[in-house]
């Protein structure tokens, strides 16, 4: 196992430990009575990137509201675009700045509703000294909105809705009696 690999194993088991059993967790109790781990996406080493951000639009910085799902508006900053390709398909991402600066890239991508969660997952990119930024879609998440009623989370926005399948991070969660795992 490589370096990068046990990362990401590490991530995935503290997210889990978090669900499992964390006072601030979304599953309700009975979830977490059946919950046995999310379900994610195979590791995809062709899905991590170290991208520029092209700031060259005329809407870098523009203040944007995104609707929530519970019908709020939640603000963010353009901070920029960034392009790569999915299986051989290019795409593009607005990445937005939240309030406290730090860099997010809500999207919703062609499994959204069947393999993912149908609203969208997110993922906060990390930046580098040299202005680009490290995009791993392995850690791409859902929102807790995904996991039960009663969160308030931004939908993403129209241009980061993807024709593509972005096969990577966690799948969507069930819903039902059946149990998680």
């Amino acid at each position: 196992m490589t370096e990068k690999e046990s990362r990401l194993a590490g991530y995935r088991r503290r997210r889990d430990a978090f669900f499992a059993s964390h006072p601030h967790s979304p599953l309700q109790e009975e979830q977490k009575a059946v919950f046995h781990g999310l379900d994610y996406f195979p590791e995809r080493e062709d899905l991590v990137f170290n991208l520029p951000i092209d700031e060259s639009r005329p809407d870098v910085g523009e203040e944007i509201s995104l609707e929530t799902t519970d019908g709020q508006l939640r603000p963010f900053a353009r901070g920029g675009r960034i392009t790569f390709e999915v299986d051989g398909e290019p795409v593009t991402l607005t990445v937005l700045r939240d309030a406290n600066g730090g860099w997010f890239i809500p999207f919703r991508d062609a499994s959204a509703g069947s393999e993912t969660y149908e609203v969208g997952r997110y993922l906060e990119p990390q930046s580098r000294p040299d202005g680009t930024l490290d995009v791993d879609f392995n850690y791409a998440y859902n929102p807790f909105c995904a996991y039960g009623e009663g969160w308030s989370c931004p939908k993403p926005p129209e241009e980061n809705h993807l024709a593509v399948t972005i096969p990577a991070g966690e799948r969507a969660f069930p819903h039902g009696d059946e149990e998680n795992g």
